[in-house]
């Protein structure tokens, strides 16, 4: 099962999708409302009984209103190893904010501040029950399924302290989607992830190679917070950063430029910068 946000007479509604089939609701919301109350709606996913959606249509981001954007860092070993960081033996948080979030083939306005524009594939964790002080054995129950994200940075704001977030949480520097798979459909231990800068292979990957698994990063934070369902984690990008190339080999990311975040088995999220 995927569920997504799209573009309905001007305003985000969810859809679902089952065999390759996009389907509207039989009534009007957001994946939002469908995360947090999915025992209830599931059972009105009915393929057979739900108009399918024809044509091509206008993505929004795959949550709209997260109460928390958070993000993991330096969490595969070669990405380490190339921007000659010490490898963590506690998963690094930090976070974004709402203004960041962007959707699938949305276009995003690179801003003034900077010129270090740099791309990040990172898996998704789309958080479905409110925890708190759980266990990494029981963190998959409150995980509700996964999703593409792109940990956008402009480097040279990142880097000017020691606090990521100004140069993290840029007008749109989240895009996410297209679609959320729910987890009962998906084993993400060994999925391929990739980036590509208009066609160009940049970052080639496995989430194998991940230090600190999916359940391991949610049982963490959940020893500090409470997520609430709809929050999203961003769990670590790969080598293949252009912050990792040698600095003569750096060509940063441009308006004009396209950026293709691929998962295998949850989708491609497109981002076209101007």
């Amino acid at each position: 099962m995927r569920i997504f946000n799209y573009y309905r007479e001007g305003k985000p509604v969810a859809g679902f999708e089952l065999n390759q089939k996009k389907h509207k609701l039989p009534f009007e919301t957001t994946t939002d409302e469908v995360i947090k109350n999915y025992e209830q709606i599931k059972k009105e996913l009915n393929p057979d009984k739900c108009e399918e959606i024809l044509g091509e249509i206008k993505y929004a981001p795959a949550v709209l209103f997260p109460q928390k954007i958070l993000c993991i860092g330096l969490n595969y070993s070669d990405h380490a190893d190339e921007l000659r960081e010490q490898k963590l033996t506690v998963p690094t948080v930090f976070g974004k904010f709402n203004n960041a979030l962007s959707a699938h083939e949305e276009e995003v306005k690179l801003p003034y501040a900077g010129g270090k524009y740099d791309y990040e594939a990172e898996l998704t964790v789309v958080i479905g029950k409110e925890c708190n002080n759980i266990t990494k054995d029981t963190a998959d129950e409150y995980i509700f399924g996964y999703t593409v994200g792109n940990d956008m940075s402009v480097r040279e704001v990142q880097k000017a302290t020691t606090q990521w977030i100004l140069g993290k949480s840029f007008d749109k520097f989240a895009p996410l989607g297209p679609s959320i798979v729910t987890k009962d459909s998906i084993d993400v231990s060994s999925l391929t992830i990739q980036s590509r800068v208009n066609g160009e292979l940049r970052q080639n990957s496995n989430t194998k190679n991940m230090i600190f698994t999916c359940a391991e990063i949610v049982s963490h934070i959940a020893q500090y917070m409470t997520l609430l369902p709809g929050d999203v984690i961003l769990t670590g990008t790969p080598a293949g950063v252009i912050a990792g190339y040698p600095e003569d080999k750096q060509i940063w990311l441009k308006s004009g430029d396209r950026v293709d975040i691929e998962i295998e088995n949850i989708g491609t999220l497109t981002t076209f910068l101007k």
